[in-house]
């Protein structure tokens, strides 16, 4: 045996590894005998480490790869790593810092040369540590969303869409980052609740003949302002519409218009107008023809637009701006106010709405179809709450923001003509204008939005745009695995690009997981210092502890909370199965291991049969519904308690006798369940499986690729299974018994039994009960009567037992439990005679339930009699 007496996952889990990858048993292709099953990672940014959410990702999607590809599936488990622009870009511009070189030192080719530099050190840094996990991937598939094959499909869709015109440039108010310096997409802007203030302004009119009050929670933008908005309808201002104001400090005259956008309700019922630095503000401003004035640069200070404020930080400004109004008389009051401000959801600085050209995707055309397909069911969500989430996302969505000025990314492939001003789009570089031919023409200088590449993965990856094999084979996809915060990020610009792109959904099913948290509920972070590295738990517990620790009872969708004691009691559990296995091992050593079929089957043989059969149905109906929790749960309690606590040891003294034939077929049965469970296990902890599987006798090639086990009704030995739990209801009773009379474990005891049914089955496993229990005689009666002197009594549906222990009874502790008993029971009786008093119950429950509760209540009474009997005996 090659197994060391204690588990230790450092002298395995390597090697292990090592050897699937050289047997390629990763490796999916396409296979006209097999059915497809393919899942894409949500590939990680290159400059991320391994963190607690990522372990609960990878080890949710191996589970179910390592399941399919068990059940007879070509199992793809498609792998890559994302350029993530903004991340990337900052990581390395925060290095080159460090050097004192800034990205205009170096230009764009130098940038990107040191970039993709960066790139191969780095960048692969989070696939080694994904694979200490053991996540089966496809590694000869390792894809980039900037390799070849993803740039490929990236300006193939650009250039589909921009012909279709649903991607076009135009000047509109996006969401600005003034510290990464770029436009930023909805999903990309985070909204914090902040204290604040409205600033109240006194507006006078040219005329001198009064003010419009108007207030705002952003100053620093009125030297902006081109009008001041009121509703047509409102009586108050119906008279003022046309006159003009003058905009305080600028001295600049501004129109009173009237647009139904104003709520007359809200506040003084005049709204300034900044075109240029507000979303509403800039369609209120293309209805009246209003000038747009931007007052601000891209590093978030104040431009020559903004007079003698120009150079200020935009918070500086407002300090100085707020000021100088108070000093001319335009501040009439301060007034606290909270609202919600947006934040760029790398650098988590505040977010400028500012008047940008950019390069916009048209959603509503592409959205329509995509709501469609999930409210038919095309692609579900598991749990299904989540599709609110995606449809409250789809129907309010806006034109979507693509453009990004950074240098790391993919390029836009649009060619602007210096000589007629016409714009190339192309799927090839250009060397000419395509209008007029001037070969002066230059290249847009921004890259795309990253989710842009990522919205295509599913397919890109497998070869998209070209008719591979691989596309036509695995695509669509199956399930994608992935935590809730990124449902509108990816998700769903997966599904409306796949819909125009593929014309078809990218997946079937989205499994949805939650957050991982630490022991108190708080999510991990950097700022409080609770974060825990999945490489350091794996060093010391080994990759199968974590990954059982993690998945063992979570619900799908929920966030799960992580601590060290969960951890220590997934590596207890792998030590219950190292423990046990070797004792399997050891006793097949020089012995004779039948098959299965060849087996004498005893009654506890039957019952464990029994026992993993249902343990396979659960198993097997919870990984289909992506239950990957509930299948961990079931799995533990067949293994600890009806394997290891009780069908091993209710096979010691078969496996310590005499008796050849019984031993054999003995080990023949615990080899196939161990066998069995060991497949049941493995895709969750499939380190120690493999190890154990590689040791057991009767094994050829991995426990990976061998068949996983199916539910056979031929082993659901129902009646033999009852009698067994009978059995073992007599010895759980007996051992209870003396610990509450006070007597040793050890102590010797002659069991008397009265019963009617069971005496066969009781008969046929005296020696379980002997020796597990600790009886030296079994001595079955025909009446209580028989049995003389102190006795302690039990009650059980099968039977009643009396055990004479002499001295040693307590009788007023005998009665007290025999009355704790009689409670229970008494319990009992009410509950089953409140249900089937209940009309409601009878009238709609099935008959086998009814039959079933008339059947409790009669075995109830029966039990109450026999206990009341035994009180009035001892109290005589």
């Amino acid at each position: 045996m090659d197994m060391s007496k204690t588990y230790s996952p450092k002298e395995f889990e390597t090697k292990i590894y090592e050897k699937w990858e050289q047997e390629g048993y990763f490796h999916a292709q396409p296979n006209a005998d097999k059915i497809p099953f393919t899942v894409v990672i949500p590939p990680p940014n290159i400059t991320g480490q391994l963190h607690m959410g990522h372990a609960l990702n990878q080890t949710l999607q191996d589970s179910i790869v390592r399941y399919k590809r068990m059940q007879g599936y070509e199992a793809l488990w498609l792998p890559g790593t994302d350029h993530a622009s903004i991340a990337t870009e900052v990581k390395i511009i925060e290095q080159m810092a460090k050097e004192g070189i800034s990205k205009e030192d170096l230009g764009r080719e130098g940038f990107l040369e040191r970039a993709w530099a960066w790139k191969e050190k780095y960048g692969n840094r989070i696939v080694e540590q994904i694979k200490h996990l053991g996540s089966s991937c496809d590694w000869d598939r390792l894809a980039f969303t900037m390799d070849e094959r993803c740039s490929k499909a990236v300006r193939e869709v650009f250039v589909k869409l921009y012909e279709k015109g649903l991607i076009y440039q135009g000047s509109k108010i996006i969401n600005w980052c003034p510290c990464c310096k770029t436009a930023l997409s909805d999903a990309e802007v985070e909204y914090t609740e902040e204290p604040s203030f409205f600033w109240h302004l006194r507006y006078p009119f040219a005329d001198g003949s009064g003010y419009i009050t108007v207030a705002t929670t952003r100053p620093e933008t009125m030297l902006g302002d081109t009008a001041v908005a009121v509703n047509p309808t409102d009586e108050r201002y119906i008279p003022f519409i046309g006159k003009t104001l003058i905009l305080p400090l600028v001295n600049r005259e501004i129109p009173v218009v009237g647009d139904s956008y104003v709520d007359k309700e809200f506040g003084s019922g005049a709204v300034k107008i900044t075109p240029a630095h507000d979303p509403n503000d800039f369609e209120v401003g293309l209805r009246h023809n209003l000038e747009v004035i931007r007052v601000m640069n891209d590093d978030g200070t104040m431009n020559e637009k903004a007079g003698e404020y120009c150079g200020l930080d935009r918070f500086e400004a407002r300090k100085k701006i707020i000021e100088d109004l108070e000093k001319c008389g335009a501040l009439v009051r301060i007034e606290p106010h909270a609202h919600n401000v947006g934040h760029c959801y790398r650098c988590h600085n505040s977010v400028e709405p500012i008047i940008s050209k950019q390069w916009f995707v048209k959603m509503e055309p592409l959205a329509k179809p995509a709501i469609e397909a999930v409210r038919k069911n095309r692609t579900k969500f598991t749990p299904d709450r989540f599709s609110k989430i995606y449809f409250n996302w789809m129907e309010n969505i806006r034109n979507w923001c693509i453009s990004r000025q950074l240098w790391w990314g993919h390029r836009i492939p649009a060619f602007y003509c210096k000589d007629c001003g016409h714009i190339t789009v192309a799927k090839e570089d250009p060397t000419a204008c395509s209008k007029c031919g001037s070969k002066n023409i230059w290249q847009d200088e921004d890259v795309l939005d990253t989710w842009f590449s990522s919205a295509l993965w599913p397919f890109s990856t497998l070869g998209y745009p070209d008719a591979t094999a691989d596309l036509e084979y695995f695509f669509p996809t199956d399930v994608l695995v992935t935590a809730y915060d990124i449902i509108f990020f990816w998700v769903a610009r997966m599904i409306f690009s796949s819909l125009e792109h593929m014309k078809t959904v990218p997946f079937k099913d989205v499994l949805i997981h939650g957050i991982v948290r630490d022991a108190e509920g708080r999510k991990m972070s950097k700022s409080l210092g609770n974060g825990i590295d999945p490489l350091e738990i794996i060093d010391e517990y080994g990759a199968d502890s974590l990954r059982f620790s993690l998945i063992n009872g979570i619900s799908a969708g929920n966030d799960t909370r992580f601590s060290k004691e969960k951890t220590e009691g997934a590596r207890n559990f792998m030590n219950k199965i190292w423990n046990a296995s070797r004792f399997v091992i050891m006793n097949c050593e020089g012995n004779k291991v039948p098959d299965i079929t060849e087996c004498k089957l005893t009654l506890a043989d039957k019952w464990i049969l029994s026992k993993l059969n249902a343990a396979v149905r659960s198993v097997t109906l919870n990984m289909e519904k992506y239950e990957m929790g509930l299948a961990c749960a079931s799995l533990y309690d067949f293994v600890w308690s009806d394997l290891c606590d009780w069908y091993i040891e209710l096979t010691k003294p078969v496996l310590y006798g005499g008796d050849e034939a019984k031993k054999s077929s003995a080990l023949g049965v615990l080899v196939y369940v161990l066998k069995s469970a060991l497949k049941l296990l493995h895709p969750f902890v499939p380190f120690i499986t493999e190890e154990i599987y590689q040791n057991l006798p009767g094994t050829d090639g991995s426990i990976m690729v061998s068949p996983f086990p199916r539910y056979n009704g031929k082993q659901s030995y129902r009646k033999e299974a009852a009698s067994m739990e009978a059995v073992m209801e007599i010895i759980k009773t007996v051992r209870n018994i003396k610990v509450q009379v006070g007597a040793a474990p050890s102590k010797k005891v002659q069991l008397n039994v009265l019963t009617a049914d069971y005496a066969k089955a009781i008969k046929a496993c005296s020696v379980y009960i002997e020796r597990l229990a600790g009886v030296s005689e079994i001595v079955f009666i025909g009446s209580k009567e028989e049995v003389t002197g102190k006795t302690v009594s039990h009650v059980l549906p099968s039977c009643e037992l009396f055990i004479p222990l002499g001295e040693l009874v307590d009788t007023d502790k005998e009665i007290a439990r025999l009355e704790g008993e009689l409670e229970k029971v008494n319990s009992e009786i009410a509950r089953a005679n409140a249900k089937l008093n209940n009309q409601g119950f009878v009238a709609k429950a099935p008959k086998a339930l009814i039959d079933g509760e008339k059947e409790k209540l009669v075995k109830f009474n029966e039990m109450k009699e026999k206990l009341e009997a035994q009180i009035k005996e001892f109290k005589n």
